[in-house]
């Protein structure tokens, strides 16, 4: 299943780039033609400003990415002689993880490791946490289903990168490639939590939240369905990312090689956890979003009809005809 996979993830890949690619390109030439109809010099500084952008955007992550230390392959199992050697080799790179600076662990004992892993998991969830409520309000409050899959494509791989860099790997193109294979092979395979009951829970939270949110603020009612399908669609890629970003967190903290459907399972019942406080509190954010556009679109219509009132003659407004005949 996973070399499947593999052959329908990689031309996917491969078109989500040169998409990517041909679009820059396109947004460059406008760029620079824009300028250059105001002087042609100006456009030619423009098209290097540009490419130095991105030759920058690009260069930055290979370097952090360089310097960050190789990956450790965890073990079939616990016992043996080679979990000792990976508990050692992990215990050596923790010690150099500048998140752990100001804590003191025995990285000698197993005790030691799980205790300094603790501590950058809980760095890690902060870090998933924040990138699931940025996704919820960005896809909640958009409302474009094309904008909305690239905003979630790009904040879930930078989140996948930040959560390898808190937990100090660094690894070659292919292991970083084997990492998102490897979340992405998980994140998406069946597993023993169904879909089914994912999304009646994701109804039943979305539900209450949207009851208490709509409820506290009376005579906005135009705007609830449109409310509340936003919170729906928010939920939905808040909770893709925080799984895909749990999966990644599971694969990077493991001290043994962890099973894809148990990992899948854990990180989709845990995703369901920290996703009721993110409706709860985004909601609040995405109603006042929608109420402030439902008030201005209501104070534009009062508005437009006092003007209609003010410049249309008394002969005809409504009911002033028929009452002047009699």
């Amino acid at each position: 299943m996973l070399e499947n996979l593999k052959r329908v993830i990689l031309p996917l890949a491969l078109l989500v780039i040169v998409g990517f690619l041909v679009m820059v390109v396109s947004q460059t030439a406008q760029v620079v033609d824009m300028a250059s109809r105001i002087d042609p010099r100006l456009g030619t500084a423009v098209l290097w400003a540009l490419l130095a952008v991105y030759a920058g955007l690009v260069a930055v992550p290979v370097v952090r990415l360089l310097l960050m230390p190789r990956p450790l392959k965890p073990p079939e199992s616990d016992q043996g002689p080679e979990f000792e050697r990976h508990l050692k080799r992990l215990g050596r790179r923790l010690a150099s993880n500048r998140e752990l600076t100001g804590h003191a662990f025995d990285l000698s004992s197993r005790q030691g490791v799980e205790a300094a892993l603790a501590v950058l998991d809980e760095r890690a969830e902060a870090e998933i946490r924040t990138r699931a409520a940025t996704v919820f309000l960005m896809t909640a409050i958009s409302q474009s289903g094309r904008l909305d899959g690239l905003l979630v494509l790009v904040n879930q791989t930078q989140m996948v990168y930040q959560i390898a860099k808190i937990y100090y790997q660094r690894p070659t193109l292919r292991d970083l490639a084997r990492l998102y294979a490897n979340v992405a092979a998980t994140a998406f395979i069946v597993g023993e939590l169904e879909d089914s009951e994912v999304g009646d829970q994701l109804a039943a939270m979305t539900a209450a939240s949207a009851g208490s949110v709509v409820g506290a603020v009376p005579g906005l009612q135009a705007v609830t369905a449109l409310f509340v399908n936003s919170l729906v669609t928010g939920s939905a890629s808040a909770f893709l990312t925080l799984r895909v970003g749990l999966i990644a967190k599971g694969y990077c903290d493991a001290l043994v090689k962890p099973q894809r459907k148990t990992l899948r399972r854990s990180a989709s019942a845990q995703a369901l956890k920290m996703l009721s406080t993110i409706i709860s509190r985004g909601s609040k954010v995405v109603w006042n979003a929608f109420a402030a556009g439902g008030r201005k679109r209501a104070r534009s219509a009062l508005g437009s009809v006092r003007d209609w009132f003010r410049t249309t003659p008394e002969d005809d407004l409504p009911g002033q005809s028929g009452g002047q005949q009699s």
